[in-house]
């Protein structure tokens, strides 16, 4: 157990330290904004880039792995839906950040620092995979439905290509296949730039989280809607059950793969929702508080999982900690 505090306890207490210096300092949710582009624009990529580059080609090449997690992610994603269905009475844009509050997982701000802290760098080349697919079908999803819904006001055409720009222009998108590439044809950048490539990857995994942490405590907190306890359960339950089961059934992947998916898809709803609730006009005070209060419940889910993973629950032989 104190093997799972010592992993625990500095990913979530970065995480709290940014919501304290949120909460205690009275700062405008502008001033984070450099510290955001630094994380989704620099900092992140550069991590994948220099890790995936480093990669053989023939590991990253793993279309059931990409298939399984992607599916079952929209899987959850459709059950979320449907809870949002039955408790908005139909609506299809609130049912839409509903779906995406039970599947999309903090990926990008917690993932790396999660996957990486507990498993070493070997879980870089799941981790890029799954953040790239599950991003790339939250961008697909979520325009697509609103369109449907009748809140996004564009033709046909017009939403298809703004999601192809979406994903195509992505940074993690950018430098998870960018890295792929490199591996493929094995190049190696000059000494000077990966140098500069190990010192914005170093910065990654802090500087996400506690700008994550601040994030939400500059978030407003809405009502607590009645479907929160049954949507947060399938994501922080259901999702990570479902993946390990998956993928145990259909065999052949290697265990960290099967943890790193597991980790991916425990983590909390993604700030992402209240992003997406904020840019259609749809559920939007009541989306932050899946992001506060999912959070905060994941401290002990997430935690749970950890300790299932390097304790021989799940595992023959329990995953030593990165």
């Amino acid at each position: 157990m104190q093997n799972v505090i010592s992993l625990a306890l500095p990913f979530f207490g970065l995480i709290l330290l940014g919501f304290g210096a949120g909460k205690l300092r009275d700062l405008p949710e502008s001033g984070l904004s450099w510290m955001n582009f630094f994380v989704i624009y620099l900092a992140l990529p550069a991590l994948f880039f220099r890790l995936l580059s480093e990669t053989p080609f023939e590991e990253l090449a793993n279309v059931s792995f990409i298939t399984a997690t992607t599916f079952t992610t929209y899987i959850v994603f459709a059950i979320a839906f449907c809870i949002g269905v039955v408790a908005t009475r139909g609506n299809i844009g609130e049912s839409t950040i509903l779906g995406i509050a039970g599947a999309y997982s903090n990926v990008g701000y917690m993932g790396p620092g999660l996957t990486l802290s507990v498993l070493g760098e070997q879980a870089t080349v799941p981790t890029a995979l799954i953040l790239a697919f599950d991003n790339a079908l939250m961008f697909i999803l979520a325009p697509l439905l609103m369109a449907l819904a009748g809140t996004e006001h564009e033709t046909i055409a017009g939403t298809l290509k703004k999601i192809v720009i979406k994903i195509f222009t992505h940074p993690f998108i950018v430098a998870t296949i960018a890295g792929v590439l490199a591996a493929a044809v094995e190049f190696r950048p000059p000494q000077a730039i990966d140098t500069l490539l190990r010192y914005l990857s170093s910065a990654a995994a802090p500087c996400a989280l506690f700008a994550m942490g601040v994030n939400i405590a500059l978030r407003p907190i809405g009502r607590i809607p009645v479907e929160l306890p049954v949507v947060l359960s399938v994501k922080l339950l259901l999702h990570p059950i479902l993946i390990f089961l998956l993928l145990s059934w259909l065999g052949g992947f290697d265990s960290n793969w099967v943890a790193t998916a597991v980790l991916m898809a425990c983590l909390p709803p993604a700030t992402n929702v209240f992003v997406i609730a904020q840019q259609y006009g749809v559920y939007v005070q009541r989306a932050s508080s899946f992001v506060m209060i999912g959070t905060a419940i994941s401290i002990v889910t997430v935690t749970a999982f950890i300790w299932a993973l390097t304790s021989g629950v799940l595992f023959d032989t329990p995953l030593q900690g990165g």
